[in-house]
């Protein structure tokens, strides 16, 4: 059945199927090319007549990195469909004008409904929206809300000109397209929360800590991704300098964004490939070296003034309610599907720094011989390539969590019992501890958990999930992270600096006082 809803920019067509109205591929600023090429979003054209809203609208160009171009020699037999997966879904085709968002919505006659707009990850690479369906938030009283946002250096070139973080300028304009026209599908712009994974909730901590964003949401939920991972602005032009200089181009934006699309995404990749391969700091910055990410935030001044866990400690996002999580086994995902894991030794973890799935223990800021014998007495019996994916996981995502989760309880001082805390903002955080048989509770398998789309033959998640995922647990997590965004509480104590109240997701979930001591003790200090 279709639905018509009329907005500002004109009269849009979607589609109704078991009581939920869609709304696929609606432009939220104009098409970013011609001299709005790697230039900031600018306000959505209006259009006459009805415009089609039934599809996907475009995503942006983008090159898949070589950290995710399927599996590789040494990879287990049984996980080698996990990376295939990553390239088999079902995307929209891909075009410079990908500024576009989808909408489901019970109701676009109802008033006051929460929303949630969610932001995708992608190695701040990668930004399709294919493999999210809002449904099922929107069956339980939400208007959910998917983005586009331009990745690669079409997102994140930094060249010093006063022009930084396109990326995140999009989610800033896809907010306020939010705040401006959400109403008309029956949701409420004054209870907006931000949700997202990977990249996409590292978006979210930057957003945390932009003065473009405040205002624009009343609450965040980041999985497996805080408020720490963005590039100096001296090695993000050395990033910028190197693509120009394999253009064969001057180094300023006019003449980059005069080379054509095919031609941009080529160098990338052929950049990508050169880190990965000579992951050299001098050549890169080690922050670049570290990630492995050439095209992340930056700090610029002026739209991320400086460090986002700064900010945050400072009060950026004082009056924004957050939740913070990570999965037990995060950065074990990788090294499964690469097939690395059974290839670490601890010369490789005691050794010079390497490319991406072999770095020495020192890539992450550590005393490499120290480190390992705190992780292997820590972790008794682990192979050397699990105590990498241990090591990894904290330095991605646990301690990023962890300080920020401190960052913005100590903020509002909900720990000290002060008079009118309990009116302040506040903070959760929980850990997602189900374990995939054969893999773990591994990156972004959270996610389909929480969207309530639990299917082994679901697109990008299915073939993560085993043949028996608990459907229970999607029940649960999926009514948290609706409570949480519709009235600012998901089901457990609030974190503070004295007991840190966890909850930890799995077949059966339970609240864990402060259950990551040792590694927050262990990482004190470490940058």
């Amino acid at each position: 059945m279709d639905t018509v809803v009329r907005i500002a920019q004109g009269e849009l067509l979607g589609r109704v199927a078991e009581g939920v109205h869609a709304f696929l591929g609606v432009p939220y600023a104009a098409p970013p090319v011609g001299a709005n090429r790697l230039r900031p979003p600018r306000p959505p054209e209006p259009w006459s007549g009805v415009r089609d809203a039934t599809q996907l609208g475009p995503e942006p160009p983008q090159v898949a990195p070589p950290s995710t171009g399927g599996p590789r020699e040494g990879a287990s037999e049984d996980w080698k469909t996990v990376g295939s997966a990553f390239e088999k879904v079902e995307r929209a085709a891909p075009s410079e004008d990908c500024l576009n968002l989808n909408i489901w919505t019970p109701d676009p006659g109802a008033d006051g409904l929460p929303v949630m707009v969610w932001v995708q990850g992608g190695m701040f690479e990668l930004s399709s929206t294919a493999a999210y369906d809002g449904s099922h938030f929107a069956r339980d009283g939400v208007v959910c809300v998917v983005i586009n946002w331009r990745p690669g250096a079409e997102g994140f070139l930094y060249l010093a000109d006063g022009v930084a973080n396109l990326g995140l300028l999009d989610q800033v304009a896809a907010l306020e397209w939010v705040r401006d026209t959400i109403a008309a599908f029956g949701g409420d712009p004054g209870n907006v929360t931000v949700f997202g994974e990977s990249a996409g909730a590292m978006s979210i901590g930057m957003l945390l800590a932009m003065p473009r964003a405040r205002g624009l949401f009343r609450r965040a939920i980041l999985q497996s991704g805080a408020a720490h991972q963005v590039t100096p602005a001296d090695d993000a032009l050395r990033v910028a300098g190197h693509l120009a200089d394999r253009l064969g181009v001057p180094r300023t934006r006019e003449a980059i964004a005069a080379v054509g699309v095919e031609r941009l995404l080529a160098a990338q990749a052929e950049l990508k490939a050169e880190l990965l391969t000579d992951p050299d700091p001098e050549r890169w910055g080690q922050a670049v070296v570290t990630s492995t990410m050439p095209w992340q935030p930056v700090i610029d001044g002026e739209v991320l003034p400086g460090p986002p866990i700064d900010l945050v400690a400072s009060g950026s996002a004082g009056e924004v309610e957050v939740m913070v999580g990570t999965n037990t086994d995060d950065w074990r995902l990788w090294l499964v599907v690469s097939g690395a894991i059974g290839r670490v030794t601890d010369e490789i973890l005691t050794g010079p720094v390497r490319s991406y799935g072999y770095q020495s223990l020192a890539a992450y800021g550590l005393a490499p011989e120290a480190a390992l014998a705190a992780y292997r007495a820590r972790y008794a019996g682990a192979s050397p390539g699990d105590l990498l994916t241990r090591v990894q996981t904290d330095w991605w995502m646990r301690i990023p969590a962890i300080r920020l989760a401190d960052a913005h309880a100590d903020r509002h001082g909900v720990s000290h019992g002060e008079a009118g805390a309990s009116d302040r903002a506040r903070t959760y955080m929980y850990e997602f501890a189900w374990p995939s048989p054969g893999l773990g509770a591994v990156h972004a398998l959270e996610v389909p958990f929480v969207f309530d789309t639990v299917r082994t033959d679901a697109p990008l998640f299915g073939p993560l999930l085993g043949s028996d995922p608990p459907q229970e647990l999607a029940r649960t997590m999926h009514a948290a992270w609706v409570a949480f965004a519709t009235h600012g509480d998901p089901g457990w104590p609030a974190y503070d600096l004295t007991r840190r109240a966890t909850m930890r997701f799995d077949t059966t979930s339970h609240v864990v006082d402060d259950p990551r001591s040792w590694e927050r003790a262990f990482w004190d200090g470490v940058r």
